[in-house]
């Protein structure tokens, strides 16, 4: 039993939560863009948090399950329909053998998740489902789903029990919080109020390697090249240009351009969900108040699993 994709969406991609330990491999940890939407989508169903789910960016596609099965919507809220009847999300449904899921465009942020019971079913690469597109490994194929792609679900055993959602899943992705990043004694004062000051719109070429922003140029004291390092995900870049990059999941894992600060971890799934024109504002937070964050995020997810449907 599985899936058939009838159409394609504009990026599809099996995803699990990554592919983590191959740095020094030259091999960054892909994953969801989104893992805290994937997690939850995964809860939805009674998935436990790492099983690979289908990655929708954009816009969605038309996708027919060849077998009874257990699905939820999670992340940005996409049109979407069942059968041509309106599809919930954040909200797990039983749906049946025959049944098509149309997703189309966005309504608000880049990504959602399509999860179902069990889990997608491709084979491991070095310890993970996730699909690494800019270097075409894992995932299905390697690559997004085309049409006429059939995707099979995973071993039903290895799930628990389901969860509901009581409350609206609301996260404001202008606001990006930073903590300062290795190179950041490069950039002076002024440079660093322009840095988090002024407003910063998401370019047309960003993707899951990085996203690129186009604002304020940011001038360092040293220059713009240094010996090159490793670079680790969320890592704010400003090449010669001025305008910051944002590594990403699929983020190259060395390079040679000052880095002013870093996302911090809670915040990265705003990061997933950024798309060409959105505007957002970086702001600086001390490492005691983003380890709270992640800390308080990692308890709301331990809440709902109490959550039981």
């Amino acid at each position: 039993m599985g899936i058939s994709i009838l159409r394609a969406g504009l990026q599809d991609t099996v995803q699990d939560l990554g592919r983590n330990g191959y740095a020094h491999l030259g091999i960054s940890s892909s994953g969801a863009a989104d893992a805290f939407s994937l997690r939850i989508g995964n809860l939805l169903v009674g998935n436990y948090g790492n099983a690979a789910g289908i990655e929708v960016t954009l816009v969605g596609g038309k996708y027919k399950f060849t077998a009874d099965t257990f699905i939820a919507l999670s992340g940005s809220e996409f049109q979407a329909d069942l059968n041509g009847v309106s599809f919930p999300f954040h909200r797990g449904k039983y749906v049946q053998k025959d049944e098509i899921l149309t997703i189309g465009p966005t309504q608000n942020g880049a990504r959602c998740y399509l999860a179902v019971r069990g889990g997608i079913d491709v084979p491991d690469l070095l310890s993970a489902k996730t699909t690494h597109v800019v270097s075409g490994l894992g995932g299905y194929k390697g690559r997004s789903l085309q049409k006429g792609d059939t995707l099979s679900i995973g071993n039903l055993e290895e799930v628990t029990q389901v969860i509901s959602i009581k409350v609206k899943l609301e996260i404001k992705r202008n606001i990006i919080r930073i903590n300062n990043g290795l190179q950041s004694k490069w950039f002076d004062g002024n440079s660093w109020s322009s840095f988090t000051d002024n407003t910063y719109f998401v370019s047309e070429s960003s993707s899951r390697m990085g996203i690129r922003l186009s604002g304020e140029s940011i001038n360092s004291t040293r220059g713009h090249e240094i010996i090159t390092e490793g670079i680790p995900l969320g890592a704010i870049q400003i090449p010669g240009g001025g305008q910051p990059i944002i590594s990403f999941v699929e983020h190259q894992t060395t390079g040679g351009y000052p880095k002013i600060a870093n996302v911090i971890n809670s915040d990265l799934c705003k990061v997933g969900q950024l798309k060409p024109g959105d505007q957002i504002q970086f702001q600086s937070v001390s490492l005691e108040e983003a380890e709270t964050l992640k800390i308080e995020q990692e308890a709301f997810i331990k809440s709902l699993k109490n959550n039981h449907a």
